[in-house]
């Protein structure tokens, strides 16, 4: 794979998981990018790949433009910030961009700066909270849920977990408590759900959400009416690694799917998956 390719690769990878111009190549150099950092869009960086991009990292030229709304000096402390996150991320021969702006969001957030970041940005200071205002929304109580065993496919990660639930706002509030608790779910690239209820009076309830991942969500609850698996919900969380998989995803995203559906005693294995892990 050429330069180019690798580039080209890295810029369809990077769009399509963030806004479709986080990273665009220059028409007069496509080894010369802006980077637009989602964390914080107001500070666009001057990005240069190599010519052997992704064996040699590329290098953080400096900020290609800064809002008027952020703090003078801010944008060479951010350039500071990527280029010492950049030197942590890289690893010869694999893309990090990706990788690269997700830890950059966790510095930014981390760091003192963001404060007067904030501050900046607005011309009117946050009204005080109201003394009665309750600023902890109630969770719920802890979902009850089941992981399956994680799954690692040409760097993306993929994992399940199954609760049982009775009702399609239990299966809300428990999608919601995972988002708020778990920050490494949290910063996933999707979580894809689907459950199967069934309720009082012959009722059913089904429902399904790609997030993100078109069609994955209708492809989960298929597979659940095809296991004719009922009141439990199904989560599948999958952290993008930078190499496109093509449908080869849905495949492994319904395989988490099954496993935890088995692992949690919802659904049983054929005889023929069981006679698959007695030879392996």
């Amino acid at each position: 794979m050429s330069a180019n390719d690798a580039i080209q690769d890295e810029i369809i990878s990077i769009n399509s998981i963030f806004e479709e111009d986080t990273l665009v190549a220059f028409e007069h150099d496509s080894t010369l990018c802006s980077l637009r950092l989602p964390s914080l869009p107001e500070i666009t960086l001057r990005v240069e790949f190599p010519n052997d991009y992704p064996d040699a990292p590329p290098s953080i030229l400096g900020t290609q433009s800064v809002g008027q709304d952020v703090a003078k000096g801010m944008g060479s402390k951010i350039v500071d910030v990527v280029r010492g996150v950049l030197a942590r991320v890289y690893n010869p021969g694999e893309p990090c961009i990706y990788d690269l702006l997700e830890e950059v969001r966790e510095a930014i957030e981390k760091a003192e700066e963001v404060g007067s970041i904030q501050r900046d940005r607005q011309d009117d200071p946050p009204p005080d909270p109201s003394p009665h205002q309750d600023l902890t929304p109630d969770l719920g109580p802890e979902p009850p849920w089941i992981v399956g065993p994680q799954i690692t496919e040409k760097k993306s990660v993929f994992l399940a977990r199954v609760a049982p639930v009775s009702s399609p706002d239990q299966a809300k509030q428990y999608v919601a408590h995972l988002l708020a608790t778990d920050k490494k779910a949290a910063k996933a690239t999707h979580n894809m759900t689907a459950w199967r209820i069934r309720g009082p009076n012959d009722t059913s309830y089904q429902d399904c959400d790609d997030d993100g991942e078109t069609a994955a969500g209708g492809r989960m609850l298929h597979l659940m009416q095809l296991m004719d698996v009922w009141d439990v919900m199904v989560v599948v969380t999958r952290w993008y690694g930078g190499i496109h998989l093509g449908p080869d995803r849905f495949r492994i995203i319904n395989q988490a799917s099954r496993e935890a559906l088995v692992l949690g005693g919802f659904a049983k294995e054929t005889k023929e998956e069981s006679k698959k892990k007695g030879k392996k």
